[in-house]
């Protein structure tokens, strides 16, 4: 049955990336609901699948939450369906390589060099599609790096086989589950990810370092544009903020890129030391 045309006008949907889905469901979300009445309903999956599917009108939101400012390019101006008019960056997360501490390569992985660890016969590497979420393609980056400063030039073939190996790239939402399942040996997350849910994890060196960098908007023609100011609202208060700490984010002081006319009045206090 469907539900009163007010009562839908109390959900908020959030699109967010989907290295964010313990945050969001299990944290900032239900937060929200306690501190607004408003209900939250969210959606993750790799971010640039989300903006294609806003793009092609296969899905609709309220705010949206990429993990890299170049995502919403896409869905900027006239061209791209004018869905995104400003953003802001909010947080940040480092790529990490997890494993799982039962798999036989583990030791390997906590006592060698990465790269090293990473070209053991037999290991299974789980990543995203680069096409279709930012950490994939930072993995990508990464190996692409790292084979200029090791002066292994075939490193990326050793390591991931080919950019788009279908035998490594899997879903966003569904890697931590494979790698805690045993069917993953190793794989390459950010750090919220493992810290968040205690998965053992290997910093990579400063000078090869890739990053989430989350950022968020409120959607053109968003169904409830007033539910979507009041969720950025909170995220970027004391109790989101706090939240977001606890779940391995680094908070950055919002910086806001895009047209600053196009941000919520109730917004604008947020954003305007930034500018």
């Amino acid at each position: 049955m469907m539900k009163p045309a007010m009562a839908q006008d109390k959900v908020v949907r959030v699109l967010y990336a989907g290295s964010l889905v313990n945050v969001m469901e299990r944290s900032i979300g239900p937060a929200f609901e306690k501190a607004t009445g408003l209900s939250f309903q969210g959606y993750g999956a790799g971010s640039n699948k989300i903006a294609n599917e806003i793009k092609g009108g296969l899905r609709r939101g309220d705010v949206f939450i990429s993990a890299s400012p170049k995502v919403n390019d896409g869905l900027s101006g006239s061209a791209n369906g004018d869905w995104v008019r400003w953003y802001a960056t909010f947080g940040e997360s480092p790529l990490v390589i997890g494993y799982n501490p039962a798999s036989r390569f583990a030791n390997d992985l906590r006592t060698r060099r990465w790269d090293i660890a990473l070209q053991a016969p037999g290991i299974r590497i789980g990543r995203t599609d680069p096409k279709l979420d930012p950490k994939g393609h930072f993995t990508v980056s990464l190996l692409e790096h790292a084979a200029i400063v090791y002066k292994q030039p075939d490193l990326l073939e050793r390591t991931l086989g080919s950019a788009e190996n279908p035998q490594q790239v899997l879903p966003e939402e569904a890697l931590v589950g494979r790698l805690q399942s045993g069917q993953l040996d190793a794989g390459f997350f950010y750090s919220t990810e493992t810290s968040d849910l205690k998965i053992p994890a290997i910093a990579l060196p400063d000078e090869l370092k890739e990053k989430a960098q989350y950022t968020l908007t409120v959607l053109q023609q968003a169904p409830d544009a007033d539910g979507a100011a009041r969720f950025v609202d909170f995220l970027l208060g004391a109790q989101g903020q706090a939240l977001l700490k606890e779940h391995g984010i680094d908070i950055v002081t919002p910086k806001l890129s895009g047209d600053a006319t196009a941000v919520p009045a109730s917004l604008r206090a947020r954003f305007d030391a930034s500018r």
